[in-house]
């Protein structure tokens, strides 16, 4: 902190922040770069908060926006381009909480693993602290990245756009152009699911892969894992310490599952006396373990007492006295300084164990962790997820939610049983269908844990068991790669490309007794988060997007060329109604081609729907008995989910005539790569071939450099927007049916008594017979959905590039801003920007 800034906060009556200022060692370069978040976290009151951002604004009007960085942008580009390839990385030293790796580079990374191509640069900016620093603590054995680069250009372009949007009038154009301002920040985050039973490493493995050791709990002796808690893992933005975030299921809804449970396990006896007469049968759907894990649910909240007390007790004040949040339907909120200490809070609300202590966990829907100066996560978030969902409805939504959003899934088993792992893949067989085409996965990594237990290593010597290890990992790879080719759903869903297997050791990467880092496999999982996490593209878009508006307001100063905005006005509306009646031909032919095959599924679900069911109505082996699984079955919508074996999902089977014949149509229409694109290429092909007409109109080459930049920001939010949709669009199928299945769940629930079981299968047996056109509504309903996306995407382009050409060819304001200085800047940044997009 230097004087300057001490002295302002003098000024400005905030001398009691000071401190703060002075521990996030903040001086007069990131003072000017201080953000709403940084805002946030530097003045907690509301006053201060108004002092800071008042004084802020003066600060930037005195010095102007042409000066806030003149020191450091009155460069040319060659400049600022040899200034920013030569900056080299110097890594902090560590934290209590992190690997300590001294002020060195990664020792032991051949050529592949040094500094990214340019197009998947990493900055390191992080807040004011870090700008001011010029460095950053990197996840401990992530490959090293420049501290300069484009943290640098992004903050500096932010604030000039900042000033741009303060100076802007109040007249239609300047409201234009502030609301584009604005529609530049985006807060991109992709989703990692992380699925594995209990006990295979993968607490220890998101703590290796994020450098803090102790950040996670894992099961020991004094506590096991409870399989039903989401943990999200993020970064903290805000400011240095530890946060977590415990999300609550509803209050009602513990009550009923409470009394549910009570009433379940009280009267097994005579469920089993009613049951007698039924022939029993070993469903794959177990219910033994709901069992079980009613017990555990009880005990856990309530001790062994759960047995004695009245159901009317469940909700007493008493029994929450430690969490009010849930009575008071908040979330809870943690703060630690250090990864060890927030580890130790939340083991309770995210674990099973000893019964003298009240356990939460039955009553958390989710736990989020929010670590400080954690590159890897600045834009990722790690989701711990529950392998088959929950039967408590707001869990499972939020599971099918969250699986359906990740862009990459890991399966996390023990390598010594990796490809015989029934429950690893049963878990990704089971959500197949949501991470495939009901949802957006581009990437399937199978990761094979503990690599380092590999026999007796001790008595060899070092070498001979690093090869050891190293030739076992090999043919677990080759194994589980042969079992994913055996796997009929998944192959349907998923293809070769997308699936990969890593063999780790999160123990290793920590001591390196046999293996060095980049033996351990868990750089190259760093490494994909690096590259979801990638910032360039982040830097280039909002820098291409100032640049767009920035060319805009500078173009609209040149008054000398009307006739020629008039002619290029009337070519571009000509050009644009013809493109979009292009787009519109191509997205008929997928309405059609979908069309013909949900006619396919149609009629097969109606000739097979009949066996379908009898099929899961009736079992016929010895075993536990099939009442009360079907029992669960209806009271949850048509939907059961074991701990443990498959899950059972009537809705799902009864539809899969249906999504079974749009499989590759839809695969192709609406692909998850990001490479591809949607709608065989429609919207990726629109263009308003602006490039040509600079080439003619080179007067007008700021106001078609504009167009440019929002044409392909508009194709750009489309195709975010048609990843989202089309996961509505293809669970529509199963919702209808489910929709439509409703009467007969809901009066199979209510029976009871001797027979129960005939009467249950005569109920929906008869409901299916009598509503056969269930399967033509839920055609319909896809088809209804898909027409308004197509709706959709045609307005959006012709309403945002219409206004735009409109903006920039046909209207005249002479009370824009002089923005040519920042224009030559970000002209610059997007010219470098440019260079390393093309390399």
């Amino acid at each position: 902190m230097d004087d300057f800034v001490r002295d302002k906060l003098s000024e400005w009556g905030l001398s009691e922040l000071i401190e703060e200022f002075e521990a996030e060692r903040i001086d007069k370069k990131s003072l000017l770069l201080l953000e709403e978040q940084d805002i946030e976290s530097l003045a907690r009151r509301t006053g201060h908060k108004v002092k800071l951002k008042n004084g802020l604004k003066q600060l930037k009007d005195e010095l102007g926006a042409g000066n806030c960085f003149k020191q450091e942008t009155d460069l040319s580009l060659a400049q600022i381009e040899e200034d920013m390839e030569r900056s080299d990385l110097e890594v902090l030293p560590s934290t209590s909480d992190r690997v300590q790796l001294g002020k060195r580079k990664y020792d032991h990374q051949d050529d592949s693993s040094q500094l990214e191509s340019p197009t998947k640069r990493q900055c390191d900016f992080q807040g004011p602290a870090r700008v001011a620093a010029q460095a950053n603590v990197t996840a401990a054995g992530a490959a090293p990245r420049s501290p300069m680069k484009e943290a640098y250009i992004l903050q500096h372009v932010k604030t000039i756009m900042d000033c741009v949007k303060e100076q802007l009038g109040k007249n239609k154009l300047s409201e234009f152009l502030r609301n584009k301002i604005k529609s530049l920040e985006t807060d991109k985050r992709e989703l990692v699911g992380v699925f594995g039973r209990t006990g295979v490493g993968k607490s220890s493995l998101i703590n290796a892969i994020i450098g803090a050791k102790d950040l996670l709990p894992s099961t020991d002796e004094e506590c096991c894992a409870c399989t039903s808690v989401m943990i999200k893992v993020e970064a903290n933005r805000t400011d240095s310490k530890y946060r977590v975030e415990i999300e609550f299921i509803n209050k009602e809804e513990w009550e009923e599952e409470a009394h549910s449970w009570h009433q379940f396990l009280t009267n097994k006896g005579v469920q089993e006396e009613e049951e007698e007469d039924y022939e029993e049968g070993e469903h794959p759907y177990h219910s033994e373990n709901d069992e079980d894990d009613g017990e555990a649910k009880m005990s856990a909240l309530y001790g062994n007492e759960w047995k004695h007390m009245s159901p009317d007790s469940f909700m007493d004040t008493k029994c929450f006295k430690e969490i009010p949040e849930f009575l008071m339907s908040k979330k809870k909120e943690v703060m630690c300084a250090t990864a060890k200490e927030l580890s130790a809070k939340i083991v309770r609300y995210t674990k099973n164990g000893d019964k003298d202590k009240q356990w939460f966990w039955p009553l958390v829907k989710c736990v989020t962790v929010k670590v400080p100066n954690s590159d890897l996560l600045k834009h990722v978030t790690l989701v711990d997820i529950p392998g088959t969902g929950d039967n408590n409805k707001s869990r499972d939504r939020m599971w099918k939610e969250i699986i359906r959003d990740c862009s990459t899934v890991w399966i996390v088993t023990d390598i010594s049983r990796a490809a015989s792992d029934k429950e690893a893949w049963e878990i990704l067989e089971n959500a197949s269908s949501l991470i495939g085409n009901g949802g957006e996965c581009q990437q399937i990594d199978f990761i094979c844990t503990k690599s380092d237990i590999c026999g007796n290593l001790d008595d060899l010597p070092p070498a001979e068991a690093q090869v050891k290890i190293l030739e076992r990992n090999k043919k677990a790879r080759e194994k589980v790669k042969d079992e994913f080719q055996k796997k009929k759903c998944l192959k349907e869903q998923l293809s070769n490309d997308c699936f990969k297997v890593f063999t780790v050791s999160s123990k290793e990467f920590f001591k390196q007794k046999h293996l060095d880092r980049d033996e351990t496999e868990i750089p190259e999982l760093q490494k994909i988060l690096q590259n979801l996490n990638d910032e360039h593209s982040e830097t280039c878009n909002y820098v291409s997007g100032a640049y767009g508006i920035l060319s805009l307001i500078q173009g609209a100063t040149h008054k000398d060329v009307t006739d020629e905005k008039c002619e290029v006005y009337t070519c571009l509306r000509s050009k644009l109604l013809y493109e979009l009646d292009q787009v519109q031909q191509e997205m008929e032919k997928v309405h059609q081609n979908l069309k013909a095959c949900l006619n396919k599924g149609v009629e097969k679900s109606k000739l097979s729907c009949e066996n379908t069911l009898h099929h899961l109505l009736y079992w016929r082996k010895k075993g536990s008995a099939f009442h009360r699984v079907l029992k669960c079955v209806v009271q949850n919508d048509g939907v059961h989910k074991p701990k443990k074996g498959q899950q059972m999902d009537y809705n799902l089977k009864l539809s899969s005539q249906l999504t079974h014949s749009i499989t590759e149509e839809f695969k192709k229409t609406f692909p998850n790569d990001a490479k591809a694109a949607p709608f065989n290429g429609a919207i990726k092909k629109f263009s308003l071939n602006t490039d040509e007409l600079i080439s003619k109109h080179s007067a007008l080459e700021l106001q078609l450099s504009f167009l440019k930049t929002e044409e392909e920001k508009v194709k750009a939010e489309l195709n975010k927007n048609i990843l989202k949709r089309k996961k509505e669009i293809y669970s529509s199928l199963t919702e209808t049916i489910q929709e439509n299945m409703q009467e007969a769940y809901k009066k199979a629930a209510e029976i009871s008594g001797k027979g129960a079981l005939k009467k249950m299968r005569d109920t929906i047996e008869n409901h299916m017979k009598s509503n056969k056109e269930m399967f033509e509504l839920a055609k319909n309903a896809m088809l209804k959905k898909l027409n308004n996306l197509q709706v959709e995407i045609r307005k959006t382009l012709e309403k945002t590039l219409k206004e735009s050409i409109e903006f920039s060819l046909n209207t005249e304001d002479d009370s824009l801003p002089d923005v040519s200085r920042n224009f030559d800047r970000v002209k610059n940044y997007h010219d470098i920007i440019g260079k390393r997009r093309s390399c």
